[in-house]
C-alpha cells in the first residue's frame, strides 16, 4: 500500500465551491490513498461515485466519510470496471481518478477555473489532460515517467475507457475533438515500497501480455533481449531520471522489469499453447 504523507504546498488554494463535477473512482483495499483522494476532491465535486471490487481495509468507512456513492460490484478488469464507473456519473463533468491520484492545489484550483469557463463558454473543449506525478519517498519525482499526460476531465457524454487490462486509457468519442491541458499536477502515490513495487510491476506485465496474447501478440526473445535495456534507457538518457537521484534509478530499473514481465510471460503463453496443439 502506499503513503498518504503530505506533499508541500501549492499554490493557489483549491477551490472552496461546489461545480458540476463528478468524481469516478475505481478501488479496492485503498485505505492507505484514498483516504488523501477524498480529502483533495470533496471541497469541489458534486458527487463522488466508487465503484468498489470487494474492500476490507478500511476504504468502504473513508468513501462513507465523504458521502460517496458506492457501488459494490465485481472486478470486471481496469476498463470495465472504470467505463461502468464513467457511465454512473450524472454531473455534466466527470474527473476520473484512481485511488491512489489526488490533485495538488494548484491544479484543483485549474479544474476549478477551466470548469467555471467552459460552462459559460461551450467552444472550448470538452476534455482536458492532467500531467501525473509519482510521489515517493517524501517527494515528487520530477524527471522520471515525466511528463505523463492523461486524459481526465471529460465532459458528460463526451469520452470512453479503453485499452488492454491493465493499460487503460481514456479516449473521446470524437477523436479529433480539441483536448487542453491544465496547470498544476496530479499526485500518484504508487509506490509504498519499492518491493512491492516491482511485485506490482510484474503483476501489470503479465495481464499485458496476457491481454496481448489474446489479441494474436506472440512472443520474441528478440523482444525480451531488448525491451528491457530499451526501457532503463529511456528512463535514464530521455527521461533524465538520474536528476531524481536514487529514485530515479529505481523507477528505471521497475520499468525495464515490467517488460521483462510482459515479453518473458508472453513466451510463455506460446509455449504453453504450442504443448496443447501437441497432446
Amino acid at each position: 500500500m502506499a503513503t498518504t504523507s503530505p506533499s508541500p504546498a501549492a499554490s493557489p488554494s483549491a477551490p472552496a465551491a461546489k461545480l458540476p463535477l463528478s468524481v469516478a473512482i475505481v478501488c479496492k483495499n485503498s485505505a492507505a490513498t484514498i483516504g488523501l483522494t477524498l480529502q483533495r476532491i470533496a471541497p469541489f465535486a458534486s458527487e463522488i461515485i466508487a465503484f468498489d471490487s470487494g474492500s476490507t481495509d478500511g476504504t468502504l468507512e473513508l468513501l462513507a466519510q465523504y458521502n460517496a456513492t458506492v457501488h459494490r460490484v465485481a472486478w470486471m478488469g481496469y476498463v470495465k470496471t472504470k467505463q461502468a464507473a464513467l457511465q454512473a456519473c450524472t454531473q455534466d463533468w466527470i474527473l476520473c481518478l484512481d485511488s491512489d491520484e489526488s490533485p495538488e492545489a494548484d491544479l484543483a484550483a485549474s479544474i476549478s477555473e477551466t470548469i467555471t469557463r467552459a460552462t459559460a463558454n461551450p467552444a472550448l473543449p470538452a476534455a482536458y489532460e492532467l500531467n501525473r506525478k509519482v510521489w515517493y519517498a517524501g517527494r515528487f519525482l520530477n524527471h522520471a515517467w515525466q511528463q505523463e499526460w492523461r486524459l481526465r476531465l471529460v465532459r458528460r457524454g463526451s469520452a470512453h475507457w479503453t485499452g488492454i487490462d491493465p493499460h487503460d486509457k481514456l479516449e473521446l468519442l470524437a477523436p479529433n475533438a480539441p483536448v487542453g491541458r491544465l496547470r498544476g499536477d496530479l499526485r500518484h502515490d504508487s509506490i509504498a515500497t519499492f518491493a512491492e513495487f516491482l511485485a506490482k510491476q510484474c503483476q501489470h506485465g503479465r495481464l499485458m501480455a496476457q491481454g496481448l496474447h489474446a489479441r494474436g501478440k506472440r512472443g520474441s526473445i528478440f523482444q525480451l533481449v531488448t525491451s528491457p535495456p530499451m526501457a532503463f534507457a529511456k528512463q535514464m538518457l530521455l527521461k533524465q531520471a538520474f536528476l531524481d537521484g536514487w529514485r530515479g534509478w529505481l523507477a528505471a530499473a521497475a520499468t525495464a522489469t515490467a517488460a521483462i514481465a510482459k515479453h518473458a510471460a508472453l513466451i510463455e503463453l506460446d509455449a504453453l499453447d504450442n504443448e496443447k496443439r501437441r497432446t
